[in-house]
């Protein structure tokens, strides 16, 4: 699970032309998919590179890299968040994708360490040779491949997984950071526990973090130490209790319609 620069001049990167950029890349993949075990994936989380004005999306270069690899996709999951920059000339951008690539067809996915709870649990087939019997899974539904958490419901079938902002108990100096429970549904379908869980580009070690509460082994590799060092320092904390994070599953905050930004303003 990784993300990796999206070429749009961030601090830790040289903007470089999409070609250049798609270049370098292509050497990391390559070497990712030596390394990836049979039955292992890559979840390869992006969103677009933006030059004067025109939006690039990012999966869409990086599906031909990884086909010409011998990959298969999986899924294309759809990460949205309620929060980002606004755009004067476009449509502000609320989503990002994560694509889902095996190696082979033989490959692990934990559907029931992820299923989420059903709408309508009680639900029976109304026709046909299972009439009258239960039609769903007693451990809950397929999450689907768009995420968001719902008021109540922390694996809906959209999945929004709140991106961390200033406000985020997991806020560090990284401008880009994601947050542990994207990471965290991605490691509990695709491996088990004591697999090793890989991040090439993985800043201050979010991807680290989620595969430690879940028992997994982790590697991180990262060009900037000031980050490595953040890494290195948030896992002391996690063995220590004492790294804060959002909760899995906690609900994330509706707005009552009370509070005073949520009223129109009297100069409006």
């Amino acid at each position: 699970m990784t993300s990796p620069p999206y070429n749009i001049g961030k601090d830790y990167e040289e903007k470089a032309t999409l070609e250049a950029y798609l270049k370098n890349q292509e050497i990391i993949i390559k070497q990712l998919h030596t390394k990836l075990k049979s039955e292992g994936s890559v979840c390869w989380e992006v969103g677009n590179y933006i030059n004067n004005g025109e939006i690039f999306p990012l999966d869409m270069y990086f599906y031909d890299i990884f086909k010409r690899l011998g990959m298969k996709l999986r899924n294309r999951i759809v990460w949205h968040f309620g929060h980002g920059l606004h755009c004067k000339n476009r449509f502000s951008g609320r989503y990002e994708t994560i694509l889902w690539f095996t190696k082979t067809d033989d490959y692990i996915f934990n559907l029931d360490s992820i299923r989420v709870p059903a709408k309508y649990p009680g639900k029976r087939a109304y026709k046909g040779p299972n009439k009258g019997k239960l039609s769903g899974n007693p451990l809950g539904k397929n999450p689907s491949d768009v995420w968001k958490i719902l008021e109540d419901d922390w694996m809906a079938a959209f999945w929004e997984f709140p991106n961390v902002k200033s406000n985020h108990p997991e806020k560090t100096i990284h401008p880009c950071q994601f947050p542990i429970e994207l990471v965290e549904r991605c490691i509990l379908a695709l491996t088990n526990k004591g697999d090793y869980v890989l991040d090439p580009f993985c800043g201050v070690g979010t991807t680290l973090v989620a595969g430690l509460k879940h028992s997994r082994k982790v590697i991180g590799i990262d060009k900037e130490l000031e980050y490595i060092k953040i890494a290195r320092q948030r896992i002391t904390q996690f063995f220590d209790g004492d790294l804060k994070f959002r909760p899995l599953g906690k609900k994330v905050y509706q707005p009552t319609g009370r509070e005073k930004v949520s009223k129109v303003p009297p100069e409006w």
